[in-house]
């Protein structure tokens, strides 16, 4: 009888890949996010270059002896899905990789406990209860990492000051206290060698930014945008987005669409109920199902607000704006049935449609399913943060976009390119679902200028972004033939998803012949 062993040091290599940042930035959030979940209110950090070593206390529940012991093996935890933003304690399984030595102490009731810890070899982890140092003087645990290289950036205050602003942003806002109280009713507070991280809230002319769910008062999204004269910070660029205080997101291509001075604007929206839609890993979210519904319903409705204030401040419509959008749409009109032809031949397509009556996928924004409403989206309502006036209000103090009461004010015409059609002017996710149609969701294009990129386009997610600083597409542009551009393009973005490299050549050519031919059968319906 044989056994099943598991490679421990690429199975800890596999962990390390699922997150997008260095291995000490994904041991220090995922430390932190772990405290946060024990209830911590302030959490201690001390760096000390030269033993060397990286301590995080915090004042959290603690646990119990039988808790530690179980700590330590793989794949197991006492957490609830979507109760939390810590994975596991995966930070800690992680730090074998970059620390000789682990050492974690915790203290819950009459449990005062410690062990160390460390990768022996690829298949033994060995771990031994020690005396505890006495980090922890009430309740709480305690972390200390002694770094494998001396040089590590787990000992240099200023990456570990960095990582927590970015990485825990609403923590750090005293202007997302509000929505964030609900779930650390003491407040969070970082404390960094003997000095609290002091709160860095927005620029004064920062646009606020709020989602309501339903008719309720309280938002349930909140944040704010953001506009500079001079390019921001690669990484300031574009809407973080957060849930619990922990940013999962950052950028423009999880949004879906971008504005035309994408580097000069930036945000931070923080979503609490999204946790329920996080990956197994935290550090993205699940777009199937029931809970892939509510994310997209979300995206949707934060969408439509920071459509709005871009097209406020003038950042949508423009006429070169406009003139892509003309290019993309003989594309992305004939996109669906292209790839719902090219799907039998080449399966890997799959994954961007699935096969539905008319080549689209439906999800039930804000219509319940056949199994009641706990399978259907929430009907959220993109409203700005000021409080409504009198005539926007009803009897009973709620906006009244719907039968009766003043019309609404009617809206810039945006066009996000993962949901068509677009929403109605009112704003509303999911109201009034019985005279609408079901939204849909499929492959979209955009544009962003690259000037060192020598590809024409590339994926990200369900969007194909075409490089208009491409010497291809400006030649295009000045011969008008930017759909044709457009076209070849998307084919050479999509190839490596659905074939091996040498047959790209054979999918290009098919997709441009099914695109050919959809634009023959769009004629020959005409002329029935």
């Amino acid at each position: 009888m044989g056994e099943t062993r598991v490679d421990l040091l690429h199975l800890l290599e596999d962990l390390r890949d699922a997150y997008p940042g260095s291995t000490e930035e994904t041991v220090i959030t995922e430390i932190v996010a772990n405290a946060l979940d024990s209830g911590a209110a302030t959490i201690t950090i001390t760096t000390d270059p030269s033993a060397p070593a990286l301590t995080i206390v915090d004042d959290g529940s603690g646990m119990r002896r039988r808790e530690l012991g179980r700590y330590h093996d793989v794949a197991t935890s006492t957490k609830a899905r979507g109760a939390g933003i810590g994975f596991a304690g995966v930070g800690i399984k992680v730090a074998l990789l970059a620390c000789a030595e682990v050492v974690t102490e915790t203290r819950r009731g009459r449990h005062h406990v410690a062990s160390t810890w460390r990768l022996a070899s690829r298949q033994k982890a060995p771990w031994r209860w020690i005396p505890p140092p006495g980090h922890v003087a009430g309740h709480g645990t305690a972390v200390r990492l002694t770094p494998a290289n001396a040089l590590s950036p787990l000992v240099d205050a200023g990456f570990v000051e960095a990582t927590l602003r970015r990485c825990f942003q609403p923590l750090l806002d005293p202007g997302l206290e509000g929505i964030l109280r609900g779930h650390y009713p003491r407040g969070v507070t970082f404390v960094l060698n003997g000095r609290v991280l002091e709160r860095e809230g927005p620029p004064p002319d920062a646009a606020p930014i709020a989602v309501r769910v339903a008719r309720r008062r309280k938002a349930a999204a909140a944040g704010y945008l953001v506009r500079s004269a001079a390019p921001l910070p690669e990484d300031a660029r574009g809407i973080a987005i957060s849930t619990f205080g922990k940013v999962i997101k950052r950028g423009w291509d999880w949004l879906g669409f971008a504005p035309s001075a994408a580097d000069r604007i930036g945000g931070l929206i923080e979503v609490p109920a999204l946790a329920e839609c996080l990956t197994l890993n935290k550090a993205d979210f699940i777009r199937a199902g029931a809970r892939g519904a509510t994310y997209l319903a979300y995206r949707k409705a934060i969408q439509e607000s920071v459509s709005r204030q871009l097209a406020e401040w003038g950042d949508v419509g423009e006429p070169a704006e406009r003139a892509r959008r003309r290019a993309a749409r003989p594309v992305e009109r004939d996109l669906e049935a292209v790839l719902s032809d090219l799907a039998q031949d080449f399966p890997l397509l799959a994954t961007l449609v699935e096969q539905r009556a008319g080549g689209q996928r439906r999800l039930p924004v804000g219509v319940p399913g056949r199994d009641g409403a706990r399978n259907a989206a929430p009907r959220l309502v993109a409203e700005d943060a000021a409080p409504a006036t009198g005539a926007e209000r009803g009897s009973s103090g709620t906006s009244t976009s719907g039968d009766g009461g003043s019309p609404p004010t009617p809206r810039p015409e945006v066009e996000p390119p993962v949901v068509a059609p677009p929403a109605p002017a009112t704003g509303h996710v999911g109201s009034e679902a019985r005279a609408r149609r079901p939204g849909r969701y499929g492959l979209g294009i955009q544009f962003e200028a690259r000037p060192d990129d020598p590809e024409l386009a590339r994926l990200v997610e369900s969007t194909v972004w075409v490089n208009e600083a491409h010497p291809a597409y400006r030649r295009a542009a000045a011969s008008r033939s930017e759909g044709y551009h457009v076209a070849v393009a998307v084919a050479m973005a999509l190839a490596p998803l659905a074939v091996d490299p040498a047959k790209e050549h054979g999918f290009i050519t098919a997709f441009l012949t099914s695109w050919g031919e959809a634009i023959d059968r769009r004629k020959r319906g005409r002329r029935r």
